[in-house]
């Protein structure tokens, strides 16, 4: 029975932020009946260790990515915007961090 009723609940993509300043990392899936125990299982189960500052669940049904098949049609675009790799640019010698 326990089995039937978990295959009804949605999937939930789970993403953990280690460290303040840190970027969010996928760190697993799961499946709840609704946000909040989501949100509590996602906890349980993947910062057991007190590793994690932040914690993101997200249905797997709102995420809309792209596929490896589509990386040259989808990035070659961006190619030919010369001003977003500005290296023929002069930096002044007192410009700090660049």
């Amino acid at each position: 029975m326990t089995s039937e009723i978990r295959g009804e609940w949605p999937l939930y993509e789970v993403f953990v932020r280690g460290k303040r300043g840190l970027n969010h990392v996928h760190v697993g899936s799961l499946h709840a009946p609704d946000d909040q125990l989501a949100l509590r299982h996602a906890r349980d189960v993947y910062t057991r260790r007190n590793e994690g500052v932040s914690i993101w669940v997200v249905r797997s049904s709102a995420i809309t990515a792209s596929s490896p098949d589509e990386k040259d049609p989808l990035f070659a675009p961006s190619g030919d915007k010369v001003y977003r790799h500005p290296t023929f640019y002069d930096i002044p010698a007192d410009v700090p961090h660049m």
